[in-house]
């Protein structure tokens, strides 16, 4: 089998803007690894990347790649790369140091390691001109199993989440002075993005099941949060996405479990339990959890004996259930509780992840991924518990996927009961063929069976104009989707 190459062989990236290719692009540079990569179209995180040496194209072509070769074809001609002068020192798991440093222009005769993402089609003329240089191709999960086994790492797993419980893990164990290495599918303005080179042996990596390569992950701790069908476009059954799990698990040397998910409870068999139920007999669990404007409060208690409070700015029970995960991986590495109470209580949260964009004229703008019928309900029940009586919870929801769309639309006409108003755009079709003939529309009538408030918007400019007879002071407008109803959030609150 191929194998992924740290020793400094160059790296490039189709669609390396994406936020998983981001992501592993910025670790690989900050080795000193020659990065090169294409999108789109520019961004922050393209630009983030630049910053530290990656070449960027603007254009996903053949061409991109013959800056590899001389003008015969030929393999011989120095990479045009400028990679960061910064020496970032790396030691790996096994206590060599593989930093491979790289000077400008010194790398010949190799052809790059070309990493796709499962959003990149096989027709692409990119990865069809990798294929015909005979370019060892990967996919971004391949580079990431790699860095999983280079490391002690911490791979953070489950349909919902990762993100947040891997960002807050992450910002625990820096804040504790461990210095991970961390790789996310979110930003966080702790570490200024979706990664950060540490120095010591650890990473914190989200590990992704939506297409089936978290089998690929062996890491040293595993946690996963919870398992519910989310990814209808790819599994058939949740039996389907337990199988997933369960190679998974034989994989980590030891699983962090959250046994309020009765699938994790049935069907995995965790190491180290965690519950928000005292009753659950769970190694991690709370009591007396207290909810306030300001962020939640509650007592923590491992196996039997109590171990002190901690505070989360960040809102709703979901969250203390990602905290208690963070707490039980911290106690694992040897951390004191007061240590990481200080991380979870200073956590900002992740970008797009309740994340506050703004207010004006008494609105409260919040985005938010989420996207399943599950992430709807937690995240306006966190919501709700930030409002005051007298304030209205309005949540404003793009639709993702035609599948899951079609596949939970029951569950979704009954994840709104949390919010005032509900107003809804069309389906977000992330480039699927809309089989099911399903329309943002028939999402509403069904949402209106079960709420009295609900408004149909089919296009963003003008969902974004009547936005402002919408909304009023007191109000908290929540928007929620994993698409790109969130571009229009700065509109919106320039309106007003």
């Amino acid at each position: 089998m191929k194998t992924v190459d740290f020793s400094g062989r160059p790296f490039h990236f189709i669609g390396i803007g994406g936020i998983g290719m981001s992501a592993l692009a910025y670790i690989i540079a900050k080795r000193q690894i020659p990065v090169s990569g294409s999108d789109l179209r520019s961004s922050h995180i393209t630009e983030r990347l630049q910053e530290v040496g990656a070449h960027i194209f603007s254009r996903q072509e053949a061409t991109n790649l013959e800056v590899f070769e001389d003008g015969n074809g030929q393999v011989n001609k120095p990479v045009p790369i400028l990679v960061n002068k910064e020496t970032t020192p790396l030691v790996s798991q096994n206590g060599n140091n593989n930093q491979g440093s790289v000077a400008l222009g010194t790398l010949t005769e190799n052809l790059p390691q070309v990493i796709c993402s499962t959003a990149i089609a096989k027709n692409n003329s990119e990865y069809l001109a990798a294929q015909e240089k005979g370019c060892p191709i990967f996919h971004r999960s391949d580079v990431l199993a790699a860095l999983i086994k280079d490391y002690k790492s911490i791979a953070v797993a489950g349909t919902h989440g990762k993100t947040t419980t891997s960002s807050l893990l992450g910002y625990v164990l820096l804040k504790a002075g461990l210095d991970p290495t961390i790789i996310i599918g979110g930003e966080v303005d702790a570490w200024e993005g979706n990664a950060h080179l540490g120095s010591s042996k650890y990473l914190v990596a989200e590990a992704d099941e939506s297409d089936g390569s978290l089998v690929k992950h062996s890491p040293t701790i595993g946690i996963v949060t919870n398992i519910e069908l989310d990814h209808p476009d790819h599994y058939q059954t949740l039996d389907d996405v337990v199988k997933t799990f369960q190679i998974f698990e034989s994989q980590c040397e030891m699983l962090v479990g959250c046994i309020d998910c009765e699938t994790v409870r049935t069907q995995l068999n965790p190491t180290i339990t965690y519950s928000l139920d005292p009753h659950k007999n769970a190694d991690y669990t709370v009591k007396e959890i207290t909810y306030s404007l300001d962020g939640t409060t509650a007592e923590v208690w491992e196996r039997g004996t109590f171990l002190g409070k901690m505070h989360l700015t960040i809102p709703g029970k979901h969250n203390i259930s990602n905290a208690l995960a963070t707490v039980a991986v911290g106690r694992k590495l040897g951390l004191d509780f007061e240590v990481i109470a200080e991380g979870l209580t200073t956590f900002g949260g992740a970008k797009r992840r309740f994340e506050l964009r703004g207010q004006t004229n008494g609105i409260t703008f919040i985005d938010d991924y989420a996207h399943h019928p599950s992430e709807i309900q937690a995240t306006l029940s966190a919501a709700r518990s930030k409002v005051s009586q007298n304030s209205r919870v309005v949540a404003i929801f793009q639709p993702h996927r035609y599948s899951r769309t079609a596949t939970f639309l029951e569950e979704f006409t009954r994840a709104f009961q949390d919010a005032d108003l509900v107003i809804l755009t069309d389906i977000y079709s992330a480039g699927e063929v809309n089989l099911s003939n399903i329309t943002g529309q028939d999402l509403a009538n069904g949402i209106k069976r079960h709420h009295s408030q609900v408004i149909y918007e089919p296009s963003l400019s003008t969902l974004t104009a009547s936005l402002r007879d919408w909304l009023k002071a007191g109000d908290l407008a929540l928007f929620l989707g994993a698409g790109n109803l969130n571009q229009i959030i700065p509109q919106v609150i320039a309106s007003f």
